[in-house]
């Protein structure tokens, strides 16, 4: 039982799941035998697997202070938020403006348990976690709007989330989905990984068989294409470690991911 007296969600420790594995390769404890096994198995075959979720953690961090500091944006959807690990999106856009406010957006029964170490907000903003499928955009705004003014722009973050909907116009649809009930000056942050790398497919492919929720690898066009319609902020769709990049006298790490915001522009 929660302190609240509903009954804690079940967590299936049978088999890997992504949120949980991706939490191990950040470093995280949150994570079982089942997903360290996995993990474990998915790096020995694309060892840069580590450095994909790393460069993805960063990029989200870029990208919600370009879009606080910069765009002048004050809300955010967070779809697919996964685990708390360092810099949640509601702390980097606070850290910029504290009026920020901030839905988290999942359905995985774990970060569910979680919940409240996302919804630490400052005083000025606010934090809110809904507990939906990505596949359910209408569902999704319909929660959101308790928290966010969906009349004045808003931000809608899917990193590293849309591999996991394997048919290409189904996540077409769910991008449009969100995007068609937001308005003009609305933002899209998209980070997916593309197949070009033998190991990477393979490992794609050696994951997929362990029971855990497959990831698609798409092209180039594909991940383009869910920027039909926007503004490609500069500088475009590129490989994650190219967009933004603070300023460091080492060379970034480059990996088989690309990263882009785009801008919903006015109707004529």
């Amino acid at each position: 039982m929660t302190d609240e007296g509903v009954p804690a969600p079940k967590i299936d420790t049978s088999v890997p799941h992504s949120a949980r594995i991706w939490n191990y390769w950040l470093g995280g404890k949150d994570n079982y035998p089942v997903d360290r096994e996995a993990g474990d198995k998915y790096r020995e075959t694309y060892p840069q697997i580590v450095d994909v979720a790393r460069a993805g953690r960063y990029f989200l961090a870029r990208a919600v202070r370009f879009l606080a500091a910069e765009a002048g944006v004050r809300q955010f959807i967070d779809v697919g938020t996964g685990l708390p690990a360092a810099d949640n999106t509601h702390e980097v856009a606070q850290r910029v403006a504290p009026q920020c406010r901030v839905v988290y957006v999942d359905n995985d029964p774990l970060v569910l348990a979680h919940a409240r170490a996302l919804l630490t907000s400052t005083p000025q903003g606010s934090c809110d976690y809904v507990d939906a499928d990505m596949r359910d955009p209408a569902a999704i705004l319909a929660a959101a709007a308790r928290t966010l003014d969906l009349t004045q722009p808003v931000a809608v973050l899917l990193i590293g989330v849309l591999g996991h909907v394997a048919d290409y116009e189904q996540a077409r649809a769910i991008v449009a989905g969100l995007l068609d009930g937001l308005p003009a000056g609305s933002y899209l942050a998209v980070k997916d990984s593309f197949g070009v790398e033998h190991s990477h497919v393979e490992a794609t492919e050696q994951y997929a068989s362990t029971g855990a929720v497959p990831y698609k690898l798409r092209t180039t066009e594909e991940i383009k294409g869910f920027f039909t319609g926007l503004d490609l902020v500069p500088p475009g769709l590129v490989r994650v470690a190219d967009w933004r990049p603070d300023p460091s006298p080492f060379l970034p790490v480059q990996v088989d991911t690309l990263a882009g915001v785009g801008r919903k522009r006015a109707t004529t």
